[in-house]
């Protein structure tokens, strides 16, 4: 490929192997983390396992796991399993952790095991982090907070809204039925058979309605939260303090 910009060959061996810290600048974020978590009085914060045990297999050092936590929270990497994805692959996590890779139930346990501290230490880097005047003014730490998504009422589904949508057509297709029933019974038109025709189209979308739901009920109870949304699957249906003025967000 003349005239670009060409990448190094996969397969080329290097005399002086690369360390981590060349690949991480000294005003990157993970140091701050770094030191952060390093500075902390973890046993006072009510840590476990601070202090390893004499016998049975290592473990890691809650400092490893709450650096990673730390860095998912400024971050946005929400789940256990992404940080240990981000811990395989992401340079910045493997200088962090010393190139340990937790697997995600090591993660999830340490944040069940250690959920108010862990929200203690965050919010005490947010303050820090303020302080320090590190963050741009395009973040924003938030927390607790309600933010309406793109996904509409009409495209989320959980087993209550399920259930009425399905009476509901259920009932229409009675109606229409019925209906139907009373326009065979009336004297042959033009008319009458035109209202026959359309009424047999609206059952038969009515019918394939309830079909694509009950597609949609399955894969909604196959969920954690027996709960789906169409247009954005991360949004939910959320309540609050409004009778009656739930949102998805």
């Amino acid at each position: 490929m003349k005239r670009f910009v060409e990448g190094v060959d996969r397969g080329q061996s290097a005399l002086f192997p690369d360390m981590l810290e060349d690949w991480v600048d000294e005003d990157n974020p993970v140091r701050v983390i770094d030191v952060f978590v390093d500075e902390l009085d973890l046993c006072g914060l009510g840590f476990e396992r601070v202090d390893p045990q004499a016998t049975g297999r290592p473990g890691y050092h809650p400092a490893v796991l709450l650096k990673l936590y730390v860095y998912g929270y400024l971050n946005r990497v929400q789940s256990s399993r992404r940080l240990e994805r981000e811990a395989c692959r992401n340079v910045e996590v493997m200088w962090l952790t010393g190139r340990l890779v937790p697997d995600h139930k090591t993660i999830a346990n340490f944040r069940k095991d250690n959920g108010r501290a862990i929200r203690n230490v965050c919010s005490k880097f947010i303050v820090l982090c303020r302080q320090l005047d590190l963050f741009a003014d395009a973040c924003v730490a938030i927390d607790g907070s309600k933010f309406k998504a793109v996904n509409s009422r009409d495209k989320n589904f959980t087993r209550a809204k399920m259930k009425r949508r399905m009476e509901q057509i259920e009932e229409s297709v009675e109606r229409y039925l019925h209906q139907l029933d009373s326009a065979d019974r009336q004297e042959p038109s033009p008319a009458r058979t035109s209202k026959t025709t359309r009424l047999k189209d609206k059952v038969v979308i009515l019918k394939q309605e309830m079909q694509r739901l009950e597609i949609l009920e399955t894969r909604m109870l196959a969920t954690p939260d027996q709960q789906i949304s169409l247009t954005d699957p991360d949004a939910r249906s959320i309540g609050t303090s409004g009778r009656g003025s739930g949102m998805v967000g």
